[in-house]
């Protein structure tokens, strides 16, 4: 089993890295091994020490208002 080391991002935020070999089995890297397009994921706490992380297709963005027909 792989460790990833918790990071502190910001003042407010903490990361962790995902291994490049698993990116790259979702699909998610080009050629040269770097990101493709814009990837979102949700992150949800599961139990104590526990969390889901799950690739998100779409973004629902609730800020915007919704389009009026013409």
């Amino acid at each position: 089993m792989a460790l990833n080391k918790l990071r502190k991002l910001d003042k407010n935020s903490a990361g962790v890295t995902l291994p490049k070999d698993d990116l790259r089995l979702e699909g998610l890297l080009d050629e040269d091994g770097d990101l493709e397009g814009e990837n979102h994921v949700h992150i949800r706490r599961v139990d104590d020490g526990e969390w889901s992380v799950k690739l998100v297709e779409e973004i629902d963005d609730q800020s915007k208002p919704p389009k009026q027909g013409v």
